[in-house]
């Protein structure tokens, strides 16, 4: 399974909300001028996002999108569905041989436990393990 750009920059908008819940709409422009993307293809994103009802419009001068629900409710895997379609890396076929047919659902079934235990919250509270702070002595 590839996950596409739609499913990629969905992401980001989605995170970017959810680093923003409570504060206000956040335009899609800041979204693309941050992230370095097409605001016209983020336009095209927030779409189905909005219809599933992920995300809501708010409109005016200081208007843009907030997130629908709260950030701990919606996972990776929901966005992923809702952009890219059903998560399933391989097709599994009833004729083929039933060591390789458990293998590709079991391959099915972590990729889903993955974007589906992985909230909004889980993205937008990220932060790396590794960095440490440097001390730099002149």
């Amino acid at each position: 399974m590839k996950i596409s750009t739609k499913g990629r920059y969905g992401l980001t908008i989605m995170i970017e909300l959810a680093k923003k819940h409570g504060e206000g709409p956040t335009s899609l422009k800041s979204i693309a001028q941050t992230h370095n993307l097409s605001e016209h293809y983020l336009e095209q994103l927030i779409a189905p996002l909005r219809n599933a009802g992920f995300v809501k419009s708010i409109r005016g001068a200081y208007g843009g999108y907030i997130i629908g629900s709260s950030p701990n409710e919606i996972t990776a895997g929901d966005i992923i569905r809702v952009l890219e379609g059903p998560i399933s890396p391989v097709e599994v076929l009833e004729d083929e041989e039933p060591a390789k047919r458990e293998l590709w659902i079991r391959i099915r079934d972590a990729v889903k436990d993955v974007l589906d235990s992985t909230t909004l919250e889980d993205l937008a509270s990220y932060t790396d393990g590794n960095q440490e702070a440097y001390m730099f002595y002149i």
